[in-house]
């Protein structure tokens, strides 16, 4: 076999372990490791040591030496090159930081109170806790990025009310299910920071460019609440006065004052701070943490068992996602050296595709992915592959970004494998079935390919804030 067969080999057997259930980051380690071996074997540097030795040598020294000459294989030199690369990463550094504080703030009891607070300022509203569920969803997922953190709490706490309310199973489940994603596309998001450590991207430039389809979006979910509860009044009826309680103006800006803008500012400072200049995403984290902290400890929510269950949990994620790194890129050095990509690469241009071809393929390849894999996978091992090709269709990473973005979406909202379906189910009443979680689901699904085509239809969307803030 030649070495882009066996890159190519190395490649299904990868899919193949995958689908099997193997540990991915492990997985990615091994087969880089065992394949690196056969791509950087030299016998003469390798067992140079051991063919010196004469012919009295003793055993003890004659196994060391054969042992020393086995390890001295370019590979594990890679492998620790490699780690040490990820660990050292300024860029993964904002990681675990934004990620302490969406614990923080998960248990700083601040969603139920926002959630009440804007059930009764928009209760004129058409679908008034349908709009509340989505925006708490939109803000709280903005503050953590963790879906099943969010569609698990907002389905605790905003399902039951909704269905209390006498709103349609499904579409009170569509409407938690996909707010609890906008946290993966909306900055300060860790998602993009994944891909921003993987293809080389500015986060800032990240950030700014993904703001705009994040607002469209979720305008768009919030056209569709608005208007079907105008269209079918029956599926989310207007609340009583028992359900929601008239309120004065002073005691509402009071709530809102005190639930609303607590975690907007801290959104806004941390996104502000970066977008302006004013700190790298790594202090911004920094400062989020803190504030999470802060408004953990205002809230009186701040306990040693809580802030111990957020250091855990910090720390098991970020070690997964560094591990994939780890792993993704021991595994790309050797299916590049061996040839892979270079095979991968004159296989696309054979097919004559357009620009847009090349798209609607490389996001049909995610959207696809998306169902067996998380997202960080997907970011971390698939989509380097296609970052090489976009120079020869002439698209901008920064834009190729955003719509993969986008389209991890639909990686927790597309039955049969909706990951956000089946965390709602797991806290749902028992009559909620999952097929009415995954009808309700459909139409946001919709709404997210709208956003992709709007976003290609109008790519100022993306490049406007970052030529505004940094030039072009």
């Amino acid at each position: 076999m030649t070495d882009p067969q066996v890159a190519l080999m190395m490649l299904g057997i990868f899919i193949l372990l995958v689908f099997l259930g193997f540990p991915i980051a492990f997985t990615l380690m091994a087969l880089g490791i065992f394949f690196g071996y056969y791509a950087y074997f030299d016998a003469g540097r390798m067992w140079r040591s051991f063919n010196r030795l004469g012919e009295d040598a003793d055993t003890w020294t004659s196994t060391t030496t054969w042992i020393d000459g086995f390890f001295n294989n370019r590979i594990f030199d890679l492998f620790i090159n490699q780690t040490y690369t990820v660990m050292s990463n300024e860029v993964l550094t904002a990681v675990p930081l934004f990620l302490f504080m969406g614990y923080i703030v998960e248990r700083a009891n601040i969603v139920d109170r926002l959630f009440s607070t804007l059930n009764i300022a928009s209760k004129n509203v058409p679908g008034s806790m349908g709009v509340a569920a989505l925006i708490t969803c939109a803000l709280f997922a903005t503050a953590t990025g963790i879906v099943g953190a969010v569609v698990t709490l907002m389905g605790l706490l905003a399902l039951p009310a909704m269905l209390k309310a006498r709103y349609e199973p499904s579409f009170a489940s569509g409407i938690i299910c996909a707010g609890g994603t906008l946290g993966i596309l909306i900055p300060p998001s860790i998602m993009l920071i994944v891909y921003a450590a993987s293809s080389g991207v500015s986060i800032v430039r990240l950030y700014a460019g993904a703001l705009l389809p994040g607002l469209v979006l979720v305008g768009l979910y919030l056209v569709y609440v608005v208007g079907r509860s105008i269209l079918q009044p029956g599926i989310a009826p207007k609340p009583t006065k028992e359900e929601v309680p008239d309120v004065p103006f002073l005691q509402l800006a009071w709530m809102l004052f005190t639930s609303f803008f607590p975690l907007a500012f801290l959104i806004l400072a941390v996104l502000g701070s970066i977008l302006f200049g004013l700190a790298t995403p790594t202090e911004a984290a920094s400062i989020g943490a803190l504030g999470g902290m802060v408004l953990a400890v205002a809230y009186r929510a701040m306990t040693f068992q809580r802030l111990r269950e957020s250091v855990y949990l910090t720390v098991r994620t970020t070690a997964m996602v560094c591990w994939l790194f780890v792993g993704s890129y021991t595994f790309s050095s050797v299916f590049s050296y061996l040839g892979g990509e270079h095979i991968i690469s004159e296989f696309v241009q054979s097919l004559d595709l357009t620009p847009l071809q090349f798209l609607l393929l490389a996001q049909l390849i995610i959207f696809l992915l998306g169902w067996p894999l998380e997202w960080s996978e997907i970011i971390i091992i698939f989509v380097p592959i296609f970052l090489p090709l976009l120079p020869l269709f002439g698209i901008d990473p920064l834009f190729f970004g955003i719509l993969v973005a986008l389209n991890l979406q639909t990686s927790f909202l597309t039955p049969p494998m909706a990951m956000s379906a089946y965390y709602l189910k797991g806290i749902a009443p028992p009559e909620i079935q999952l097929t009415q979680i995954f009808k309700g689901v459909l139409p946001f699904l919709f709404m997210v390919f709208v956003s992709m085509a709007l976003v290609y239809i109008f790519p100022d969307l993306v490049f406007h804030l970052p030529e505004v803030f940094y030039g072009r």
